[in-house]
């Protein structure tokens, strides 16, 4: 790779993209589905692709499609896509040789977006271990409801699955059996599960770097520093407002025919997953359309930086956001915890921004034009995509090959990183700077 000259971005993205060939090779395999027939290419990839990318759309249900090992792959797929490959590979890296240089360095740093670079293998220890211990933990909890249900080790087994691909922030069940495509509909009554999926992807949604802000500092909020601060923040407010307006829009409508308490639970779930889980504890496709433009708004927002989910992240939303107010206030940049915001990072927020929406509605355009599907469907599956989200409006099944490879493509710059991807594509090497002469234009 250096003496091919890539970068450390496009080696990232060279890195997800050979894990998602692996993974279609595997899925390709008789032995991967339950007929023990070869799976379609497309089949294979979309899922592949879906998996480490940790987004959870789907072709086929996962549990009566895919064989035990098909399944295997994909978990291990969601894993790697959802630590990121270089976290995986930094520590069998550690293990055989001890001392890194400064490139590598860069390119594992890159993987989990964070500009860290002293004690980094500190880092990277915590959040592998970090990991498992979370997932063990979730687990065990989950075992507590699916073991009665399931048996002892098809219990354990779907409880080791879903806390994997909770906290990972994917979205893939294995409770499509016997009505498909179902997610937690039929846990939508039972708080144990909603609360213990929610936690798992609340807290993988939060990020690596707000796990060792938080552990460092003892959870004393007024000494953690200000990434940490806005992330915990901002997801507060998103979680307690979705969840008011969603309960708000479907108190009456979807959740007619619950209780008070089984609409709470639903609300505060909804809120959740398009944050960006991929689970569903109602049908997507009837929600409201105030619903579901409040997901669509949800999935673009995302989690946060240097977590498993998807989306432009919090931290984004709150630089432009604080950016806004202080210039309505009059004041001469971005202010906020009493300290201030360099300019670079609103440049790089509404990059983000701007080309996750870009994309989003150019995905939007593409799928109204040949598939016979609502613009509030489409908008759902594009922005579920570009957002590794997963949640689906109940399209993604029927969508020609065009269609597919378009929410492929988005599912793989969203998980790479939209402007990663587009730096990867077109970055260049010793450009020689240019100034142009500056003049004024009407704006607004």
């Amino acid at each position: 790779m250096k003496q091919k000259g890539l970068s450390h971005i496009q080696i990232i993205a060279l890195g997800y993209f050979c894990i998602v060939i692996l993974g279609t090779l595997l899925l390709m395999l008789p032995i991967a589905t339950r007929l023990g027939d070869s799976a379609p290419l497309g089949t294979a990839l979309f899922t592949s692709v879906s998996a480490s990318c940790v987004t959870g759309l789907i072709l086929e249900n996962t549990v009566s499609y895919w064989s035990v090992f098909g399944q295997v792959v994909i978990l291990g797929l969601i894993q790697l896509g959802g630590l990121g490959y270089m976290t995986v590979a930094t520590v069998f890296y550690r293990l055989i040789i001890k001392r890194r240089g400064l490139r590598e360095k860069v390119i594992m740093a890159e993987s989990i977006n964070t500009t860290r670079m002293n004690n980094f293998s500190a880092l990277v220890k915590k959040i592998f271990w970090g990991t498992i211990i979370i997932e063990v933990l979730g687990a065990a909890l989950l075992s507590i409801r699916f073991i009665p249900l399931f048996g002892i080790l098809k219990g354990i087994y779907y409880s080791v699955f879903h806390s994997v691909s909770a906290f990972c922030n994917a979205g893939f069940d294995l409770l499509g059996s016997p009505t498909p495509f179902n997610s937690l509909v039929s846990f939508n009554n039972d708080p144990l599960v909603i609360f213990i999926i929610s936690a798992l992807i609340i807290i993988g949604g939060l990020g690596f770097l707000v796990w060792d802000d938080l552990t460092l500092k003892r959870f004393r909020f007024k000494k953690l520093n200000l990434h940490s601060k806005i992330v915990l923040t901002v997801s507060a407010v998103l979680l307690l407002l979705g969840s008011c307006l969603f309960f708000i829009f479907e108190h009456d409508k979807l959740f007619c025919d619950m209780s008070f308490s089984q609409k709470l639970l639903n609300s505060f779930f909804s809120s959740v997953t398009p944050r960006t889980a991929g689970f569903n504890s109602v049908d997507i496709a009837s929600l409201s359309e105030a619903s579901k433009l409040l997901t669509v708004v949800l999935m673009f927002i995302g989690g946060s930086s240097g977590s498993t989910a998807g989306g432009i992240k919090t931290t984004s939303l709150f630089v432009m956001f604080a950016y806004v107010t202080s210039s309505i206030r009059g004041k001469d940049g971005i202010y906020t915890f009493n300290k201030s915001i360099k300019n670079e990072f609103l440049n790089k927020a509404l990059l983000v921004t701007f080309i996750n929406l870009s994309l989003a509605l150019c995905g939007t355009f593409i799928i109204c034009a040949i598939e016979p599907v609502s613009i509030s469907n489409a908008l759902v599956e594009t922005f579920s995509a570009i957002s590794t989200v997963g949640l689906t409006a109940g399209v993604t099944t029927s969508l020609g090959s065009v269609s597919q490879i378009v929410i492929m493509l988005l599912m793989y710059c969203g998980r790479v990183g939209s402007v990663s991807f587009a730096t990867a594509l077109f970055e260049k090497k010793h450009l020689a700077p240019i100034t142009y002469p500056a003049e004024s234009i009407t704006v607004g």
